[in-house]
């Protein structure tokens, strides 16, 4: 654990989704609690933190959080008609929740670590598969998902990236963000890849 947060905790938004440090995650909210909490997001640009959810749903009694997740910043938003916002996310740092308190709204809040970022890695040439396909997928849609700069000499970006588009089971995105090996990452990746291909 290195870098710690100006605040060590965090409001948390679970849902059944895994965003990796660097990617974009477009969000409807709709329910009170969100609301607010993405409003006061917005007033003092201040993150909250995104976390798949480990047992419950998104809406209604708060869901119980895998232990790490992404801090998040919004970057966008519009309000098409009352009490639905949109809001485009940049995601940050990983964190580990260290435990969570529920306020009256239902809003959880998590008293968080930082995790150390992924020092950038050699993509080892047996798994230039992934890069290739991945070279397809940011050609295909473009700098709105994929956003520059782009890194497909690092391990780090190309496994964040692949573990964002894939159709991944959401249990084996959280594993693949919670993993701190990024060529281990990728080799999983690969290994998909090449079963879809087959």
């Amino acid at each position: 654990m290195s870098a710690v947060f100006s605040s060590p905790t965090l409001p948390l938004f679970p849902l059944n989704a895994v965003v990796f440090p660097g990617g974009r995650l477009p969000l409807r909210i709709f329910e009170q609690r969100y609301l607010d909490m993405v409003k006061q997001a917005i007033a003092d640009d201040t993150p909250f933190g995104i976390c798949a959810i480990r047992e419950g749903t998104e809406t209604g009694t708060p869901a119980v959080p895998h232990s790490v997740g992404t801090r998040v910043i919004v970057t966008d938003w519009d309000m098409p008609e009352t009490g639905i916002l949109h809001i485009d996310t940049q995601a940050q740092e990983r964190f580990v929740i260290r435990n969570t308190r529920t306020e009256p709204s239902g809003l959880l809040i998590g008293s968080v670590e930082a995790v150390s970022s992924e020092i950038a890695a050699t993509v080892p040439d047996d798994l230039e598969l992934a890069v290739e396909i991945l070279r397809h997928i940011v050609n295909e849609y473009g700098d709105a998902h994929f956003p520059a700069p782009h890194a497909f000499d690092d391990a780090v970006w190309v496994g964040y990236r692949l573990s964002e588009v894939l159709p991944l089971k959401l249990g084996i995105k959280q594993s693949l963000l919670e993993m701190n090996d990024s060529v281990m990452r990728l080799r999983i990746l690969t290994e998909f890849l090449k079963k879809q291909v087959n």
